[in-house]
């Protein structure tokens, strides 16, 4: 039995959203069950997938936290 865990940030991709969408949510479950299905042969009724968004302020990235990595990053590309 397969559990499989997705950690993603809590933000849109698109302006003015703040989560992913329930769309995106049923997409990720449907590509991740397949995928356990195609490569190690794991039937989808018995395939877990939990997603979990994660508030910019608790995911860090380069020993920042990911705003100021992006601005950092942003600076340093411009």
């Amino acid at each position: 039995m397969p559990i499989v865990t997705i950690q993603v940030t809590r933000e849109g991709n698109t302006p003015g959203t703040n989560a992913v969408t329930a769309d995106e949510k049923a997409q990720l479950i449907k590509g991740v069950s397949e995928l356990l299905r195609d490569v190690l042969n794991k039937p989808l009724e018995s395939t877990f997938v939990v997603i979990q968004e994660v508030e910019l302020e608790n995911w860090g990235w380069g020993g920042l936290p990911v705003p100021e990595y992006r601005r950092q990053k942003k600076a340093r590309e411009s």
